[in-house]
């Protein structure tokens, strides 16, 4: 058996009952496969890939806090410390229902790949609870917060951990973590990154991820002789990156025709009116319903169905798996060109093979949504240096880091034999950076 697949076979072994992190470890494997053959008896002699599938350490806690009517509630917090070969560790905090063990070390083990991607110095991590801020009060989410720092704080700071926000994670709950990591600790220092812009937070970050997806959509069109102007383009989600996505891609000429959240989608034929999902997402915190008000010649639909309209682009922006097998089979029907992942792992191996072998470019997250963490990186930055840079020097980084990306992924895919192989190509740079690292820090 190869080296590849006894790694594959041990993780399944010792970590039952998480298969998002199953299906991470064995996208990566599989696609650096013909660099670990090539350096086979060092790397199984050093035992890299089982240092590099392992976490350096993790934690899993309990958050016990008290709603307005007085009673205790307990939820688990969890922060998972992946690899900090090339810097300390970076990656969001979750909040939300369906969070575990296994989905914290699968979005986990993406950064340590994506980070090495940005070429910061930052190493991979993630974290956060099974706690839901919907519903709740402004102090219920202060109580919680204030609990799951008390134990978080233990274990990061501003070289050693740093994490931001992710799906429940906003603002609000980054004031709330920050104030009382800073009450415990005495230190003001970048321990967070999400922050707001009067205390250490960084123009750039809300859009971040959104337009840094555009910008290396951009590019990868650019180089295959295409161009984004006048293509239509297909958006799931309408959180923080759908937004900025929609936006961006506006901004460049394309035109985004649908968004979705947990109950439904809207296809617009005239084009997502960016304004007025800011109100209803960001002002209003409402459903999708409430679209039509604003445009009453969009379509609002109940459930899924995003990836059945026919589109040049699509952007998945939602969450883990959401563009499965019979959706990657509709976007082909349909002719799409390229599918570029807005969210983390959105698409399921069987889909994204089926894209790639019917010609269809496809970028996997950790390039593509990688924009967001670079940006985190630019903050903690400006925190060292005790600056804050104008938004539109932060924004001309972000496009710098997003296009060097994309060419060191399509460097890195034409190298082993891969051209036009970008899930292959990022693999590939981000873990050869990292084992690098690795290899000359000894057996740590």
């Amino acid at each position: 058996m190869s080296y590849v697949d006894e790694v594959i076979e041990q993780v399944i072994k010792q970590n039952p009952a998480e298969p998002e992190f199953h299906q991470a470890v064995k996208e990566v494997l599989e696609s650096i496969r013909v660099v670990v053959e090539a350096n086979e008896e060092k790397y199984r002699r050093d035992a890299l890939l089982e240092r590099m599938v392992n976490p350096e350490r993790q934690f899993k806690f309990r958050v016990p806090w008290v709603d307005d009517n007085g009673q205790v509630h307990v939820n688990t917090g969890y922060r998972v410390q992946f690899n900090s070969a090339i810097g300390p560790y970076k990656g969001g905090l979750r909040l939300h229902p369906s969070v575990n063990l296994g989905i914290i070390k699968f979005l986990g083990f993406e950064q340590i790949f994506k980070n090495s991607l940005t070429g910061l110095p930052i190493g991979g991590g993630k974290g956060g609870s099974d706690f839901d801020p919907k519903g709740k009060s402004d102090r219920e989410v202060m109580a919680f917060c204030q609990s799951f720092m008390t134990e978080l704080c233990k274990h990061i700071g501003a070289d050693t951990d740093v994490p931001a926000g992710d799906i429940g994670t906003g603002a609000r709950e980054i004031g709330y973590m920050f104030g009382q990591y800073k009450r415990i600790r005495n230190l003001y220092e970048g321990v967070l990154t999400g922050k707001g812009l009067t205390y250490g937070g960084s123009l750039a970050r809300t859009e971040a991820t959104g337009y840094g997806l555009l910008y290396l959509t951009e590019e990868m069109l650019k180089t295959n002789g295409h161009t984004i102007a006048g293509k239509t383009v297909s958006v799931s989600g309408s959180g923080n990156v759908a937004i900025y996505a929609t936006e961006k891609a506006q901004q460049l000429g394309a035109k985004v025709v649908t968004v979705s959240d947990s109950t439904g989608w809207v296809y617009d034929p005239d084009g997502i009116d960016v304004a007025a999902l800011k109100e209803i997402k960001e002002v209003n915190r409402a459903r999708l319903t409430e679209y039509k008000k604003y445009r009453p010649n969009s379509e609002y639909h109940e459930g899924r169905g995003v990836w059945g309209v026919k589109v040049d682009i699509a952007l998945p922006c939602a969450t883990q798996n959401e563009l499965n097998l019979d959706d990657a089979k509709a976007l082909v029907s349909n002719g799409v060109l390229a599918v570029c992942e807005g969210a983390n792992m959105p698409t399921t191996l069987e889909a994204t093979k089926y894209l790639q072998e019917n010609g269809v470019y496809f970028v996997p997250g950790k390039a593509a949504n990688a924009g967001g963490v670079a940006t985190s990186a630019l903050e903690m930055s400006q925190n060292s240096l005790r600056l804050s840079w104008s938004f539109e020097e932060v924004d001309s980084r972000l496009k710098n880091i997003m296009v060097g990306i994309f060419h060191n992924l399509d460097d890195a895919a034409k190298k082993y034999g891969f051209e036009g192989d970008y899930v292959v190509g990022a693999n590939i740079a981000g873990f050869e950076k990292v084992a690098e690292a690795m290899n000359a820090q000894g057996i740590v």
